[in-house]
């Protein structure tokens, strides 16, 4: 049916509307099987375009090919299975981007972006982002009213058990996925820190909607101001991406790694 306003009578009013459109397939997995699998997020995308650069490049694609300076760099090592929410330009909502790495079962999410500065072109360095604890317990209690607990976390079925237990395992997923994005985001900073100029104030923590996976370890990394010439210079460089591609991968086989020996 044509979306629109129907005939009506009396003062009854119908407005036929067009089905919700269905879920994004899921991304392809390279990799090993068995080996932690790294969900790279490549921000924005189709009709979202993120921030423009005065040379006119947009961020939707310069985060597109630095996550897939990552991903190239993984599949090459083998070590890790990676994924990539999305391989061309389409738009997907941010609940749909970390819900791939729920479904998939993900061990680590990245999200990639560039920053922008409006009209101040001396703003520069790349940032990271991991989830605020205060947005990170809203978002614990949202999930556990939603669809009545039937629900898994770290692999735990939640449907069936008490408010009480629901939240604490919630809590318990959520305490570790933060320390397990901390301790991701210090081994960034050090991998990353000779090819990308941070910030002195690198790390923060903010409510980003795209961090708000409660059982996957999650960070956002903003490789620079796409409104300052020398960050911009260096994301639209191949050469320069492919430095930080090696540099974020080196960082995600090292995390793994780290995580595997202290079992």
């Amino acid at each position: 049916m044509t979306p629109g306003f129907a005939a009506s009578e009396g003062n009854t009013l119908t407005i036929a509307l067009d089905p919700p459109p269905p879920p994004p397939p899921m991304p392809g997995v390279t990799g090993p099987a068995g080996a932690p699998l790294v969900v790279i997020d490549a921000g924005h995308g189709g009709y979202d375009l993120g921030a423009k650069a005065a040379t006119g490049e947009q961020e939707k694609d310069l985060t597109l090919a630095v996550a897939r300076s990552v991903h190239d760099a993984l599949a090459r090592h083998g070590r890790v299975r990676v994924a990539l929410t999305r391989t061309d330009d389409r738009f997907l909502a941010l609940r749909e981007r970390y819900e791939m790495a729920r479904e998939l079962g993900a061990s680590l999410f990245l999200s990639i972006h560039a920053d922008s500065a409006g009209d101040d072109q001396a703003a520069h360095g790349a940032t990271l982002y991991t989830l605020s604890a205060v947005a990170s317990d809203a978002e614990a209690a949202a999930l556990a009213n939603r669809e009545n607990k039937a629900d898994i976390v770290r692999g735990v079925n939640l449907s069936g058990r008490s408010e009480a237990v629901t939240s604490i395992l919630i809590d318990l997923a959520q305490r570790e996925s933060l320390e397990d994005a901390a301790s991701f985001t210090n081994l960034l900073y050090r991998e990353a820190r000779p090819v990308l100029r941070f910030r002195r104030d690198y790390h923060r923590e903010a409510a980003l909607v795209v961090l708000k996976a409660p059982d996957v370890p999650s960070v956002l990394l903003e490789t620079g101001y796409i409104t300052n010439e020398a960050d911009r210079s260096l994301l639209a460089s191949d050469d320069s991406r492919a430095r930080v591609g090696a540099a974020v991968a080196r960082a995600i086989e090292m995390h793994f790694a780290k995580r595997l020996a202290s079992r």
